[in-house]
């Protein structure tokens, strides 16, 4: 159980920083400041803040048009949900296997 609540928090609180980092760069791309790697912001994606990053995109309407956030975000985020499923089915068959 604290396994799962750490995960959730992790989960929770890398989707809200991928979500103001996203919203930070594109307040820089109006300043004509410094910006955040797009690499930056696709490790953002890759490492659990795929929600965010779909969030960020969709409000702060930041890097829609490129085609490599544009399919790339949405696919990491189908790739992760089928991996926690897949995982999570593994999960629940070990359970059974040592429970018997």
């Amino acid at each position: 159980m604290v396994m799962e609540n750490a995960l959730l928090y992790y989960i929770i609180v890398v989707n809200i920083v991928t979500f103001l980092v996203y919203g930070i760069d594109k307040w820089k791309a109006k300043q004509g400041s410094w910006r955040i790697s797009e690499a930056t912001l696709l490790i953002l994606a890759v490492i659990g803040g795929s929600i965010g990053a779909l969030l960020g995109m969709k409000v702060w309407r930041h890097k829609t048009q490129h085609k490599k956030f544009k399919y790339g975000v949405p696919a990491i985020l189908i790739i992760q949900i089928i991996t926690i499923g897949y995982l999570s089915i593994k999960l629940v068959s070990m359970e059974t296997y040592f429970r018997a």
